[in-house]
């Protein structure tokens, strides 16, 4: 079959993306962390603190969540990069790692 007229593209290609294969995976897995709604109601309390930081004891009330629960979602959340924590006595204390989530941010910007 023979065409009369050659093929044109109907749009101009898009730019090359913005992120690499490699950070598109290690975005992906951030994003999957938060996608649980509990998560990122502990992510906006902490970013809400003067201090930017709370005693882990401090979510279960305001969450309403069990402490083995928000235990394991402050685990998940630092064992992903998003939190880094500090033991004092028998307390620990979680902070958001703000490159981690200026990275998040980045993506759509």
């Amino acid at each position: 079959m023979k065409f009369s007229k050659p093929l044109t593209p109907c749009c101009s290609p898009l730019l090359a993306g913005k992120l690499t294969p490699e950070e598109a995976v290690q975005l992906a897995a951030l994003f999957r962390v938060l996608n649980e709604p509990a998560r990122l109601q502990m992510l906006s309390l902490i970013a809400a603190q003067s201090n930017q930081e709370v005693c882990a004891c401090e979510l279960v009330e305001s969450l309403g969540l069990s402490q083995p629960t928000i235990s394991h979602h402050l685990k998940v959340m630092y064992e992903a990069g998003l939190l880094e924590k500090e033991r004092r006595g028998t307390w620990i204390y979680y902070r958001i790692v703000q490159a981690r989530l200026a990275a998040l941010k980045d993506v759509f910007s």
